[in-house]
């Protein structure tokens, strides 16, 4: 369930990913090496583009604008030339070798079934595929992974692959406040001094369940969380569904955490469907990427205001 592996439309060139003469203007309508280019150092800065995919799209334009906003650039939404420049202040090679390991391909891997009630018989949530597991873990669609790695074998223990640069070491320092934006589609963790510390793109409410506008806070963070589904609390659940419990994993409907609200019944988590952020609705709660709610986790507690904001 986690990523899409559709193929990409574009021919893309490594070379040009690494090379800081790529400087093309990524605007609407934009995909190749500059976006991709684009994308990989935006999340190194901690402004996630969401799943790395070699598009321009709202993701990236929202990523875009926190950047510009937090360097004081001109707030254009499009990687232009100022952008550039700062983008190119971290002179580390968006795409790196990577060794696949045994760990990386050995699973456990299961088919996730659509009915709640037949997740619930599952070991784990886990991931269904390799592709599916290194696409998560380099924040990358699946089908971008192949399309880098031509004639690659990404399941094979010793491979080597070309993957983004995006799992440095980082230790987040702690937040004052987070902020959901409702229009902007994004979360914002603030330090003290209100500087951005990072923003990700989210998916949250709908017209059927909407975005608790408010002041709440973390009140508990669990990672790898059991997900307890109830019928009842959903408008779009068939009646005659049970209740259900699925097991932990990045594939569970939370995905790998859970940062629970004072709002009873709604949380920041984690999802298995990444390419989805953005893009469509939730049913109240705030939907981030896997890797970025896992990042936002090390950066909230118990007591953590969020701020739930049109």
């Amino acid at each position: 369930m986690a990523g899409s592996t559709a193929p990409v439309s574009v021919q893309f060139d490594p070379k040009a990913v690494n090379s800081p003469q790529t400087l093309d203007t990524v605007g609407p309508g934009f995909e190749g090496n500059a976006a991709l280019r684009a994308q990989i150092l935006l999340d190194r800065a901690h402004f996630s583009p969401g799943e790395i995919d070699g598009r321009y799209g709202d993701n990236l334009r929202v990523a875009l604008y926190g950047f510009q906003a937090s360097r004081k650039l001109p707030l254009t939404g499009i990687v232009d030339a100022a952008t550039w420049q700062s983008l190119d202040a971290d002179t580390g090679p968006p795409l790196v070798n990577y060794t696949l390991t045994p760990g990386d391909v050995q699973g456990p891997f299961v088919r996730i079934p659509r009915s709640m009630d037949a997740q619930a018989h599952l070991p784990c949530a886990c991931y269904q595929t390799p592709q599916e597991e290194l696409g998560e873990h380099f924040h990358i669609n699946a089908g971008l992974l192949a399309e880098i790695n031509p004639g690659k074998d990404i399941t094979k223990p010793g491979q080597q692959i070309l993957v983004p640069n995006v799992v440095a070491g980082f230790h987040p320092p702690m937040a004052a406040a987070v902020v959901v934006s409702k229009s902007n589609q994004a979360v914002t963790a603030f330090s003290a001094d209100g500087s951005i510390l990072a923003q990700y793109p989210a998916t949250m409410g709908s017209s059927h369940d909407p975005l608790p506008i408010g002041h709440w806070q973390i009140v508990e963070v669990i990672h790898n969380p059991w997900y307890n589904f109830n019928p009842k609390l959903f408008w779009d659940a068939n009646p005659h569904d049970a209740r259900a419990r699925i097991p932990p994993g990045p594939n569970n409907p939370v995905g790998l955490v859970w940062m629970g609200l004072s709002k009873q019944h709604y949380g920041i988590h984690g999802t298995p469907e990444p390419a989805n952020i953005g893009h469509t609705e939730s049913h109240g709660c705030i939907r981030l990427t896997n890797w970025d709610a896992l990042e936002l986790s090390g950066m909230v507690q118990k007591g953590t205001p969020v701020n739930l904001t049109e």
